[in-house]
């Protein structure tokens, strides 16, 4: 499975637009977005596709944000998600609470996914690969990944300034 990995977009849905416009090109088939959304605008930016969503620190209309997701169909996993992709674990946070990343992490699940730092990451912990996408706001550049399950591939991509 090709997974599209967003985070920190802090209410730019023009970013979130690119970024999925990007991600949809590499035949991206779930989102996952990591928390720090910032707007309803941000929300309605992914309506139609298959999105799977935490929400961060940053999210404090945490009932509008809920409420718009539940209207444009996206699913929310707060305040984290996780997924079966065939033999394999996939969890996600935003990753303020750490506490929830070191369960996953004694879990052994395969893949954590979070942002909140708005720095790329990309390390091995145990048997769990530890994946942060970079941010689509305050940040020195704009990132996103896409994730490859079966082979276990990462493919960083960077968004032009705007």
């Amino acid at each position: 499975m090709l997974v599209g990995i967003l985070s920190d977009s802090h209410g730019r849905a023009d970013r979130v637009e690119a970024a999925l416009e990007l991600l949809d090109a590499h035949d991206a088939e779930l989102f996952i977005h990591l928390g720090d959304l910032g707007s309803v605008d941000v929300i309605a930016a992914m309506s139609g596709r298959n999105v799977r969503l935490v929400l961060g620190n940053c999210d404090w209309e945490e009932t509008e944000l809920r409420r718009a997701c539940k209207f444009h169909g996206l699913h929310v996993d707060h305040p984290i998600g996780r997924l079966q992709v065939g033999d394999s674990t996939i969890a996600y946070t935003h990753g303020h609470l750490p506490e929830l990343m070191d369960v996953a992490l004694a879990e052994g699940v395969d893949w954590l996914l979070h942002g909140h730092t708005h720095l790329v990451r990309d390390e091995r912990i145990g048997r769990t690969r530890v994946i942060n996408p970079g941010a689509l706001q305050r940040a020195r550049r704009y990132t996103v990944a896409l994730l490859d399950t079966e082979l276990d591939a990462l493919e960083l991509f960077e968004l032009p300034a705007s």
